[in-house]
């Protein structure tokens, strides 16, 4: 009786860990999980992380991953409103915010991918060829500026002028995407063109385009430049004209002011004592004069006058 009664057991206990196995399962913080019971949805998706219960055997559990996915398009040749060809690069970033209609409609992220190229190709395609190559290319008139100048001076349109401009085709390509995948249960978050290329027998001549226009660019900065810097430079000189004749006339008149304090603290001292002042005068003239060598004098010079007293 025994050993049948534990063969029964271990059955039990198989089918019961089988039962749980089949019944648990396990949701990541990246996924989210929608279950089907005969190939139709039951309940509402499971969107919070840990451990789930379902029926075993006759539910399944569809994973969808919750996070920001990435989208790359395949370049594409292009015609531009002015019958320019041109290879557009698209990327992108999707993420699944619906599961369930997500599992009715696209069943798996690979089929997402492959409808998201012909979605994303389409929207590219409809808005560039309504567009000219320069609304493409650029996003403002900021270069145009500096086009005013050497417009005037040459009276021709140096520069194209950008109508839309790459920012808000890229925003209306976003936007008209994004209202067709979200029957798929798909939120398109971002789409940026990645890269443009042009064909061969377009690229030499947008090239040199774009090498003269920049010349004139360069050249009108530079000629503003030299404008501005000539208009510093003279203000510079003038103010250190300005400077100089303002130094000159205080040190002319403090020079004056000194001489005539000089002066007049010599007249002073030498006033109390003119014959000392003589004296002097002449002590600081004799070797000056003696030193020039040979001197011939006759005998009632005022030179002499001192040097007979001493004797």
């Amino acid at each position: 009786m025994k050993q049948p009664f534990l063969a029964l057991l271990l059955i039990v206990i198989s089918l019961s860990g089988i039962f749980v196995m089949n019944s648990a399962f396990i949701v990541d913080e990246t996924q989210q999980a929608v279950i089907t019971q005969f190939g139709e949805p039951v309940g509402n998706p499971v969107r919070e992380p840990g451990l789930k219960w379902k029926v075993p055997l006759i539910q399944k559990v569809h994973y969808f991953d919750k996070r920001i996915l990435d989208w790359d398009g395949y370049p594409s040749e292009v015609p531009t409103r002015d019958k320019k060809f041109i290879w557009v690069d698209v990327t992108g970033r999707w993420q699944i915010t619906d599961p369930l209609q997500f599992l009715k409609t696209m069943q798996t992220e690979n089929s997402a991918q492959t409808r998201l190229d012909d979605i994303m190709d389409g929207a590219t395609r409809n808005f560039i060829t309504r567009h000219n190559l320069v609304d493409i290319v650029r996003s403002s008139n900021r270069i145009l500026g500096l086009q005013r100048k050497d417009a005037e001076a040459n009276s021709e349109q140096v520069y194209e002028k950008v109508e839309v401009g790459r920012d808000m085709i890229t925003r209306g390509i976003l936007d008209a995407a994004r209202e067709i995948v979200k029957e798929y249960g798909i939120d398109l978050i971002d789409l940026r063109i990645k890269r443009i290329n042009y064909i061969p027998s377009v690229q030499k001549k947008v090239f040199e385009r774009m090498i003269s226009e920049r010349k004139r660019a360069a050249e009108t900065l530079r000629s503003e430049g030299q404008g501005v810097r000539a208009e510093i430079e003279g203000q510079k000189e003038k103010e250190l004209k300005r400077i100089t004749s303002e130094a000159y006339r205080k040190a002319q008149k403090l020079k004056g002011e000194a001489d005539a304090e000089a002066t007049k603290i010599y007249g002073e001292a030498y006033s109390k004592d003119p014959d000392f002042y003589a004296f002097m005068e002449s002590l600081e003239i004799y070797p000056e004069t003696l030193s020039n060598g040979r001197l011939v004098l006759t005998t009632d010079s005022d030179l002499l006058k001192y040097v007979k007293k001493a004797d």
